[in-house]
């Protein structure tokens, strides 16, 4: 087999685009999951627990 600078950019290319897949499905499935529901719950009303006081 030769290995080319054409050969080499195919590869990267596809390996790359299916690493991007697989981390934007496992991204997907963390943010999803039933029990990480609670965290991302409490991170949203905690960005707005501190802001009821007018700034000093």
């Amino acid at each position: 087999m030769d290995l080319d600078y054409n050969a080499v950019v195919a590869f990267s290319k596809s390996w790359g685009l299916f690493y991007l897949i697989a981390f934007a499905l496992g991204v997907l499935v963390y943010t999803f999951w039933p029990s990480n529901r609670k965290r991302f719950d409490r991170a949203k009303h905690s960005i707005l627990d501190e802001d009821d006081k007018p700034w000093k």
